[in-house]
């Protein structure tokens, strides 16, 4: 029988691994006798920062890593198609009904028992994978920061959510950019120039939430999730160049592109709901609804969820975690999940399934699954077990973590075609990672 702590992205795929491995798992939840800052639902696999998933095209990193996880058995990625709402290129999700999924595929396996209580401790003997997330409890992170000898704390934001119906359409206009997927897959709400000055200062301006009990005297600010207010902070091109780049968009009311553009993503099927994308913040919620009511299509919006920012948390890796996800000085136990230092959901996920293929293995008296780096999942794993970097950040996937072909092949999108060709077929002739229906 084989543990696993946490029931998020990387716990319930590593449960799912062994469960259809045909060992036993018992697997630790603490929703709902106990939610953490920024959780408020009691199914599994919660999504909390956003529901976008990334890019599906598998000439992209993140498409790559999608289709490398459905070839080795992913329980995750076939539940996101199948709540799949439209968001262009991208694989964004119904998140209820993702979690729905999750769950009861979980609840339905034979192999695994669910506990709906919180674990506080690491248990003394048998195989663990630890899958707690970046929001470990208390206890159980004091007990994991002594293992690893340092602190774990940083933070990470979520944007907000608005109804659909509360917008002024005038100001709105349906379009992706460059004309990628459906056309009505994001509303865009464009400001002029003089509009986004003012809203660019206000920002600046605007009051903060008091960080939490679980505050550290620096905090660091997760550089793929910052707070919108940090970000503007770097200069006042900064989120104009960034998450509210005009690039790409065409204001039909005017026939020019906007001088800066807040896009809006489906939160469900319906398009009841919408994301702020990129808006990440840590305002407080009063500041949230001024502030980003001065966006000529928010004027009387109706947010149905304000941003939060929360404690995150993420080991040293490449000091603690060998490439199948095991700690270095006591193999029987694994990490799993963004506290490796794998940035986003699929990324979490991917090293869910890797560290519970590993605890499967290892329970068997196998040699450990570890990918080759031209597969995705292999370079990921080995960005948090060999990063040579002395401050070590997480990392999401991206062709830069991938050897390169020789010969250099120019042109962009040839060369992404090819590195993902390459990543597959590889995978495909790796012992242990063969193709495996759900």
């Amino acid at each position: 029988m084989i543990r696993v702590i946490g029931a998020g992205l990387a716990g319930c795929e590593a449960a799912w691994q062994i469960a259809r491995g045909g060992e036993e798992v018992e697997l630790w939840e603490m929703k709902p006798e106990r939610y953490s800052p920024a959780h408020s639902s009691p199914g599994l696999a919660e999504l909390v920062c956003s529901n976008s998933l990334k890019a599906l095209r598998v000439e992209s990193a993140a498409g790559l890593l999608k289709e490398e996880m459905k070839r080795m058995g992913s329980l995750l990625v076939p539940c996101a198609l199948q709540c799949a709402v439209p968001a262009g290129g991208a694989l964004a999700v119904d998140r209820k009904q993702f979690s729905h999924l999750v769950t009861q595929a979980i609840e339905k396996e034979p192999r695994i028992t669910l506990h709906r209580e919180e674990a506080v401790e690491i248990p003394a003997e048998g195989i663990v994978v630890i899958a707690s997330g970046p929001l470990t409890s208390d206890r159980l992170a004091e007990q994991i920061s002594a293992l690893c000898g340092g602190s774990l704390s940083f933070f990470d934001a979520a944007a907000p959510i608005v109804t659909a119906e509360s917008l002024d359409m005038e100001h709105v206009f349906t379009a992706s950019r460059y004309g990628r997927g459906g056309e009505d897959d994001y509303l865009n709400c464009p400001m002029n120039k003089e509009e986004y000055e003012a809203f660019y200062e206000a920002l600046l301006e605007a009051e903060r939430a008091p960080v939490h009990s679980f505050d550290v005297r620096d905090p660091k600010v997760y550089e793929g999730c910052m707070p919108i207010e940090v970000m503007a902070g770097r200069g006042p091109d900064t989120i104009r160049y960034g998450p509210m780049k005009p690039v790409g968009l065409r204001d039909p009311r005017t026939g020019h592109r906007p001088w800066a553009v807040l896009q809006l993503r489906r939160e469900n099927k319906e398009g009841t709901l919408l994301n702020l994308v990129g808006f990440q913040t840590n305002l407080k919620f009063r500041e949230q609804k001024r502030v980003f009511g001065m966006i000529p299509a928010l004027r009387q919006a109706e947010f149905i969820r304000y941003g939060v920012m929360h404690r995150n948390t993420f080991l040293d890796s490449p000091r603690l975690l060998v490439a199948d996800f095991s700690f270095r000085q006591e193999r029987r136990l694994f990490f799993a999940g963004q506290m490796t230092g794998v940035e986003g959901y699929m990324e979490s996920a991917a090293s869910g399934l890797l560290a519970g293929r590993n605890a499967l293995r290892l329970s068997r008296g196998q040699r450990p699954l570890i990918l080759p780096p031209e597969t995705m999942m292999g370079a990921l794993s080995r960005h948090v077990s060999e990063s040579q970097t002395g401050d070590f950040q997480p990392m999401g996937a991206n062709f830069g973590v991938l050897p390169p072909i020789e010969p250099h092949i120019r042109d962009k999108k040839e060369r992404y075609a090819a590195l993902a060709h390459r990543a597959l077929e590889t995978l495909s002739a790796c012992e242990g990672a063969e193709a495996s229906a759900v």
